[in-house]
C-alpha cells in the first residue's frame, strides 16, 4: 500500500501549484470532483492525512491537502481519467519490476523484511519458495518489490508458516 501512496502523491504533485486557493479535506461517502464538475469518485476512508478515493477502477490513496471546494463539492484539479491512467501505470510498471525480480534463484524476504528463502521455481503463476523448513507454493500475486528494490512476501514468516501448516499434503502419485 505504500507504493499505491506514493503513486497517487506522484499523481497528484502536478496539482499542488494550482491546487485550489481553498483547501477542504472530504468526509467519508462524499462525492470527489474533478477540475471540470465531472465525477472523480466517492471517498471510502480517510487515515493518516490520505484519503482513498474509489474511481470505480481503483482505490486512489490521495494527500487531503489536495482537495479544494468546487462548485459541486470537494473537488481536486485531477480528472479521473487522468488519476486511473497514473495509477494503471504505476501498477504496470511494479508488476514489471516483480516479474524480472522473481526468478529461480532469488533470495526473498518477507514483509517485515525478514530473510524467509529463495525462490526455488516459478511456473506461471505459480512459485515453489525454499524455506528451511521446506518448500511452500505460493502465487505470483503474493509477491512485490520494496522501495529498497528487495524481492518480498507480502506476508510475515508466521503467516508463511501457519498457512504451509494448514496445506493440504500432495497425493501420492
Amino acid at each position: 500500500m505504500k507504493f499505491m501512496k506514493f503513486a497517487a502523491a506522484s499523481l497528484l504533485a502536478f496539482s499542488a501549484a494550482s491546487a485550489l486557493a481553498q483547501t477542504s479535506e472530504p468526509t467519508v461517502g462524499a462525492t470527489i470532483y474533478g477540475p471540470e464538475g465531472n465525477v472523480v469518485g466517492t471517498v471510502e476512508s480517510i487515515a493518516g492525512g490520505i484519503v482513498t478515493v474509489d474511481t470505480g477502477k481503483h482505490k486512489a490513496p490521495l494527500p487531503a491537502d489536495v482537495f479544494g471546494t468546487g462548485e459541486k463539492g470537494p473537488s481536486i484539479t485531477a480528472t479521473q481519467a487522468q488519476i486511473n491512467a497514473m495509477l494503471d501505470e504505476q501498477i504496470a510498471a511494479a508488476t514489471a519490476q516483480r516479474d524480472a525480480a522473481l526468478v529461480p534463484g532469488a533470495m526473498v524476504h518477507s514483509v517485515s523484511d525478514v530473510m524467509v528463502g529463495t525462490v526455488e521455481t516459478v511456473e506461471g503463476d505459480n512459485v515453489v519458495l525454499k524455506l528451511e523448513t521446506g518448500p511452500v507454493a505460493m502465487k505470483r500475486e503474493h509477491f512485490a518489490v520494496n522501495p529498497a528494490g528487495t524481492l518480498i512476501t507480502l506476508f510475515t514468516m508466521d503467516q508463511i508458516q501457519a498457512a504451509a501448516g494448514q496445506a493440504e499434503p500432495a497425493a501420492a502419485s
